[in-house]
């Protein structure tokens, strides 16, 4: 499929723009890799002629679409296990003008945090894998996580030191914390508590100068933006101060598959009004795949309480205590995110950090703010008979998030918003014909989803909407320029973020393809 002409357009001026500010870096490159090994130990940094370069670079790269002879690679991986090696890292990379980004778990679906989608970039990754420290504090019901633990590892933390308590965050556990909690954090109990976002009251940081500062150092502007502007913009977030929230002893879990003749279209119609609408206890999503609907629940209390709400509520899905599965929180948080099926232990689950490198993926986002119709659902189950079809999940927001403002945090997208559509397909080989009938579904579902504009979430990262490009002989990302995909991500919140980056990166260190640009004030 060919790029649209715009596009085209801005990904050369990016690329072009990457190989501008390159030059001076292919020059200084071996001087950077002598300041890390005068500043750090040896065997924390890995350059491209390390024996094992290839392997740390693997180790938490969950899309083999990014590890291939084509992908550009770093210069070398810091893998600090301080903060002190992170300021070294950053000093070094400013004072040799080679940038740095940041990796915390490998979820990053364009691949970002250690790859560049411009041939000519030198850059360097610092790893944080080896940050993921977990300290709870069962007094104040808080907790210190580090940016490197997976929110299976907070999960798994947190509950050992109270069966009762929680953390609202992500359905896969293999999500790093960093750049789950950069991006806002969706999840199946943020009807009831919120993002991510919403419970991180304290972090540590260092900036683009090498400071390492906390939330009363960085100022509240800064705080705001780290909590949803998205990973790589704003400096590295080492750890993260969290609230808890809880949660009964006993949750209630439920998977119902609707096919075509079981009146899945009725039946998903009429969850698109429900769903928002329902107590803020109960999280019904559903999966789109081939000619069934898949509503799969998380219900903070009993089965019975469960199948009175349901009756009450959502009768059409015939819902009943033979379809109820009780359990702990921390066994729920375990399931499987596609099918809430649970393979294993529930230490198998949260706690392993090994990657899948079989199967390549490519995922979108939208946001729908007015129920989509029964004959649109019939159009929409037609794409999924299609050769190289995908999946859409569905999350509902509603209850918690209707009651946030947009701008209280970067992630705008609380009230008003039924769901959010996740759409992901999955190939091995070649994947020519997924993607293709992904840019297509997603094509055809704009006109069903919110516009003017069409929203997306940013953890979803998606460079098709659009990438950073120099304009005007200057060699940083332009505020005008990030528009076309900054407003989709962060509606009004885009400009106040970017305000901020001129305040705290006025330079554009941090920068990537999707990065928040500085906006800078024209001098009089």
């Amino acid at each position: 499929m060919a790029m649209p002409k715009g596009l085209a357009l801005a990904f050369f001026a990016s690329c072009f723009s990457c190989y501008l500010i390159s030059v001076p870096s292919l020059a200084s490159s071996d001087e950077f890799l002598q300041c890390l090994r005068e500043k750090i130990p040896s065997e924390l940094v890995y350059t491209q002629s390390s024996s094992n370069f290839t392997d740390v670079l693997a180790s938490s790269i969950k899309n083999p679409k990014f590890f291939t002879s084509a992908t550009v690679r770093p210069v070398c991986i810091v893998t600090p296990s301080e903060a002190s090696q992170v300021q070294a890292a950053v000093l070094c990379g400013r004072k040799l003008g080679v940038r740095l980004r940041v990796r915390s778990g490998g979820h990053d679906y364009e691949g970002l945090s250690y790859r560049s989608a411009c041939p000519y970039e030198v850059f360097g990754v610092v790893d944080l894998a080896s940050l993921r420290a977990v300290s709870v504090d069962r007094s104040e019901s808080t907790a210190w996580v580090d940016s490197g633990a997976t929110i299976g590892e907070l999960y798994y933390a947190i509950a050992k030191n109270d069966s009762q308590a929680a953390f609202p965050a992500g359905e896969c556990p293999t999500i790093g914390v960093g750049g789950h909690f950069s991006g806002g954090g969706l999840g199946m109990i943020m009807r009831k508590h919120g993002l991510s976002i919403d419970k991180v009251v304290d972090a540590k940081l260092v900036n683009a100068e090498g400071d390492l500062l906390d939330r009363a150092g960085m100022g509240e502007d800064l705080f705001w933006a780290i909590r949803g502007g998205g990973g790589g913009s704003f400096g590295v977030v080492l750890s993260w101060k969290v609230q808890l929230v809880q949660v009964p002893p006993t949750v209630t879990v439920f998977s119902i598959g609707k096919t075509l003749d079981q009146c899945a279209i009725d039946i998903l119609t009429k969850w698109q009004d429900v769903a928002p609408s329902l107590p803020s206890d109960l999280t019904v999503r559903v999966k789109v795949q081939g000619q069934q609907a898949v509503f799969m629940a998380l219900y903070l209390g009993t089965c019975s309480s469960l199948v009175s709400t349901m009756g009450d509520k959502f009768p059409e899905l015939n819902m009943t205590s033979a379809d109820c599965r009780s359990m702990t929180w921390l066994e729920s948080a375990a399931l499987s995110f596609t099918d809430m099926s649970s393979t294993g232990t529930v230490e198998d689950a949260l706690l392993s950090r090994t990657p899948s490198m079989s199967i390549s993926t490519k995922g979108k986002s939208d946001y729908v703010r007015s129920p989509i119709s029964k004959d649109a659902w019939k159009k929409i189950f037609t794409w999924f008979a299609k050769n190289g079809s995908g999946i859409i999940m569905l999350e509902p927001h509603g209850g918690f998030m209707d009651t946030v403002p947009s701008a209280a945090t970067p992630y705008p997208h609380r009230s008003g918003v039924l769901y959010v559509i996740q759409y992901i397909v999955f190939w091995q080989g070649d994947g020519a014909a997924s993607t293709t009938w992904l840019a297509k579904f997603y094509d055809f579902m704009g006109h069903h989803v919110s516009k003017n504009p069409r929203q997306a979430y940013v953890n979803f990262r998606d460079l098709d909407i659009g990438q950073n490009a120099a304009a005007g002989g200057n060699l940083s990302s332009t505020f005008e320029s990030g528009k076309v995909w900054g407003e989709r991500y962060f509606m009004g919140n885009y400009q106040r973020l970017a305000s901020v980056k001129a305040a705290v990166d006025p330079t554009d260190y941090f920068r990537n393809e999707q990065s928040v640009p500085p906006l800078l004030q024209r001098s009089k």
